[in-house]
């Protein structure tokens, strides 16, 4: 199992990213959380088998359409044992 906590950068919000990553998620059988920041980005944190989470993080470098990802910073985050993918209030 792989764990990882993501800030994407860009045109981000106001394009149904997170909705559309849950669909992803879902579809990969990923588990974890997305949310608006206020700054503009997108936070992230996906768990789950290792090709499973490559494969939302190189959908998450893309988006839907509509947006532009300019950045997206992946670093190693603890497990929890997520069950299931939910979208998060604004933080």
């Amino acid at each position: 199992m792989r764990s990882v906590h993501v800030i994407v950068e860009g045109r981000v919000q106001g394009v149904g990213y997170r909705y559309s990553l849950l669909l992803e998620a879902d579809r990969r059988a990923v588990a974890g959380w997305v949310r608006n920041r206020t700054d503009g980005s997108v936070e992230a944190v996906l768990e789950g088998t290792d090709d499973a989470v490559d494969a939302v993080l190189a959908w998450m470098a893309e988006g839907p359409p509509g947006a532009r990802v300019d950045a997206a910073r992946v670093t190693d985050a603890q497990h929890v044992g997520s069950t299931g993918f939910e979208v998060r209030d604004t933080h």
